[in-house]
């Protein structure tokens, strides 16, 4: 599906500009050739002034409403508020004409993902989701180990994206609300649900624990899921924010080898702290001392196996996608169905978790 096909650059509008929009959306739209970050909605003054100062060409509006008055002259809705309110936004922007982006999780339930899918092949309009775990570094070389059957025939894979925040921040990502769709099962559990979807294919059944642990905490902030994909490969996850000592983010076990692989991703941390993809050739790449190792017989933390130069992390790549996606008809890089099957999952672990039971997809 494309939008329009003009060479000039494609006017985004970006809806929100909290963690989401400030550090993640607004500067990688900024980044990549062929978008330009036309306006930005955000009722909060302050933020109004933020955006202004960091990209000085930039419009700003106070709602929705008065972004949709000027769709004609946008050429790319990208949906950052908060959780709740994708739907309607994105579901607007479609009826609209406008091509959208959704950070993740796109809805609250996969029948509203499936249901947006289909406003947007009504439409012909591209409807894309922000899942920029898939351009991780150890994910990316994860998926290059893999396709070089290093590791042989994998048995199973653990994920892991755990933190150590043991006092709540608040906020609606912390909120107990259901209609919030908050906590961890669908913050960081759409993320290594997602990978482990990309990676290993549908899932045949899911099990899942799920706990509020902190003082004060009003939705889960402790969550395991173990799939089984129809291929047999099993995936266990771990999304946490009360885990005081760390584990390897990816351990994953086949048989010809593993791959132990400890520590995120930098290109967050350097989102957060203003650093800006373009600015220099060492973008998303770390520390040798960071690589993971590949072997068999002995632990990473021993001397086991051999270092694997973990490739750069790419974000970028994400909205390079989506240009092209606009402009030549280039695939959709995280498809709305797609991210329907991550909510099915997600579902089903939050009911699994529930009622003590494994349920079947």
């Amino acid at each position: 599906m494309t939008g329009r096909t003009t060479r000039t650059p494609l006017r985004v509008g970006l809806v929100g500009y909290g963690l989401a929009g400030s550090v993640f959306h607004a500067p990688l739209i900024a980044a990549t050739e062929g978008l330009t970050l036309d306006t930005v909605v955000t009722s909060n003054p302050e933020r109004q002034e933020q955006a202004r100062a960091e990209f000085p060409d930039v419009r700003t509006a106070a709602t929705p409403e008065d972004l949709f008055a000027r769709a004609d002259d946008l050429d790319l809705i990208v949906v950052a508020s908060p959780n709740k309110t994708h739907v309607a936004l994105a579901t607007t922007a479609l009826k609209a004409g406008l091509p959208v982006v959704v950070d993740k999780p796109i809805a609250g339930t996969a029948a509203e993902a499936r249901e947006l899918a289909a406003l947007a092949e009504q439409h012909s309009l591209l409807l894309s989701v922000f899942q920029n775990r898939r351009w991780d570094n150890d994910f990316l070389t994860l998926r290059k180990l893999l396709a070089e059957g290093e590791l042989g025939d994998v048995w199973r894979f653990e994920s892991r994206f755990e933190r150590w925040r043991p006092q709540p921040k608040g906020g609606w990502r912390e909120s107990g609300d259901p209609a919030e769709i908050g906590g961890l099962l669908y913050d960081l559990g759409s993320h290594v649900v997602d990978q482990a979807l990309a990676l290993f294919g549908p899932v045949a059944s899911v099990y899942a624990e799920s706990d509020i642990r902190r003082p004060g905490a009003e939705t889960d902030d402790d969550t395991f899921f173990a799939l089984t994909h129809t291929n047999g490969v099993r995936s266990h996850l771990y999304v946490s924010a009360t885990t005081a000592q760390l584990g390897p983010r990816f351990r994953v076990l086949g048989s010809k080898a593993g791959y132990v692989k400890y520590g995120l991703d930098p290109q967050e941390a350097d989102l957060r702290d203003g650093k800006r993809p373009g600015t220099a050739d060492s973008w998303g790449q770390e520390p040798e001392s960071l690589y993971g190792r590949v072997g068999a017989g002995e632990s990473p933390l021993t001397g086991g196996g051999r270092p694997e130069p973990t490739l750069p992390g790419d974000y970028p790549a994400y909205y390079a996608a989506v240009a092209a996606a606009l402009r030549d008809g280039a695939p959709n890089p995280v498809t709305a169905l797609e991210a329907a099957a991550t909510l099915d999952v997600l579902e089903a672990a939050r009911r699994s978790a529930r009622d003590g039971v494994t349920v079947t997809l």
